[in-house]
C-alpha cells in the first residue's frame, strides 16, 4: 500500500501512524503548504512535497504511483485545489484504487439539535459548509469517472494531544459561552487515524459520519478539563452577551446531533474515545 495525503496535517499525520502501526511497510508520502514544514515530516520516513494549493506541485512519482489517495485540503471559492490543479495526474495514476476525503458535519446546517445521519439532506448555513458540499460533488465524479469508491468522511470537532480544551485553558483562551440548547459533537484525532486505516485497508467507499457518541453542550467540555487540571473553569457567559469573532460565532449557528452509527457498522467497531470525558481524561494521562 503507498498511500499519499494531500495536507499532511493533524488528521492526516494521526491516519499515516495508524497505517504504519498495522503495516510498517505501508508507504507514505504527502504535502505541506511550505518547506519549512517538511522537513520535519520527513523526519519520520515521510516523502513530503510542497502543495499550496494556489498552483500545481512537484508531486511526480509520490502520486503517480499512489494506491491510496487522503485529501484533507479545504476547498475555496474557485473549488478543491487538488482536483483543480491534478485532476489530470490523478486520472492517469495508473494504480490509485482508493480515495478518501474528509469533509465536515457543517454540510447539513442547523436542525435545532436534533438527531442527523447520512440520509439527512444537507443545509449549510456558511459558505465555508457550502464549499464542502460542492468539493464532495467533485469528488464523487471524479471517482466516478476513474471508476474506483471515494469515501467521504464527515467529520465533527477535532481534538486530541496539543489540540485540546487544556491547551485553551492553560492559555487562557478558554470561555465557558453558554446557548440554551447548543450541544456539538466531537471526534479524538485517534479515532480518525484509526478509522482512515481501516477504511483504506478495506477500500470501504460511501458517505460517513465520523463524530463521538455523545453530543454535549460546549460548556461541559471547558467545565470538565478545568477539574480534571484542578482550576477554577472560567465563569459562564450567556451567548447574545458574549464577545466572538463571526467565524466563532457563525459555528454556534448550526445545533445538531450527529449520528455515528453507520460507519461503526461498516467496519465493526465502536470509537477508542466514545465520549469527551474519556477522550479528556486519555489527554490528561
Amino acid at each position: 500500500m503507498r498511500v499519499f495525503f494531500f495536507g499532511m496535517g493533524y488528521s492526516s499525520q494521526a491516519s499515516a501512524e495508524a497505517l504504519r502501526k498495522d503495516d510498517p511497510a505501508v508507504e507514505i508520502a504527502g504535502t505541506v503548504r511550505d518547506a519549512g514544514r517538511a522537513q520535519a515530516l520527513a523526519a519520520k520516513g515521510y516523502d513530503i512535497r510542497v502543495f499550496d494549493g494556489e498552483r500545481p506541485g512537484a508531486l511526480g512519482e509520490a502520486l503517480s504511483g499512489a494506491s491510496h489517495v487522503v485529501v484533507s485540503t479545504p476547498p475555496g471559492a474557485p473549488g478543491d485545489p487538488v482536483l483543480r490543479h491534478h485532476w489530470a495526474d490523478l486520472a492517469r495514476a495508473p494504480k490509485l484504487e482508493w480515495l478518501c476525503y474528509f469533509s465536515t458535519v457543517g454540510v447539513y446546517g442547523d436542525f435545532g439539535g436534533a438527531w442527523v445521519d447520512e440520509s439527512t439532506p444537507c443545509h449549510p448555513e456558511n459558505e465555508r459548509s457550502r464549499q464542502r458540499v460542492v468539493a464532495e460533488d467533485e469528488w464523487r465524479s471524479f471517482a466516478r469517472e476513474k471508476g474506483i469508491p471515494v469515501l467521504i468522511l464527515r467529520l465533527a470537532g477535532i481534538y486530541g494531544p496539543q489540540r485540546s480544551t487544556f491547551d485553551r485553558l492553560r492559555d487562557g483562551t478558554a470561555r465557558r459561552i453558554v446557548k440554551p440548547g447548543q450541544v456539538f459533537n466531537r471526534i479524538h484525532v485517534a479515532d480518525i487515524g484509526r478509522v482512515t486505516a481501516l477504511a483504506a485497508q478495506r477500500r470501504l467507499g460511501g458517505v460517513f459520519n465520523l463524530a463521538d457518541d455523545e453530543p454535549a453542550p460546549p460548556q461541559d467540555l471547558i467545565a470538565y478539563a478545568a477539574e480534571l487540571m484542578g482550576v477554577v473553569p472560567p465563569p459562564e457567559v450567556p451567548f447574545e452577551a458574549a464577545e466572538m469573532t463571526p467565524l466563532a460565532r457563525s459555528f454556534y449557528a448550526d445545533n445538531k446531533r450527529i449520528s455515528n452509527a453507520a460507519i461503526k457498522a461498516a467496519l465493526g467497531i465502536d470509537l477508542l474515545y466514545p465520549n469527551y470525558r474519556e477522550g479528556l481524561s486519555a489527554i490528561a494521562n
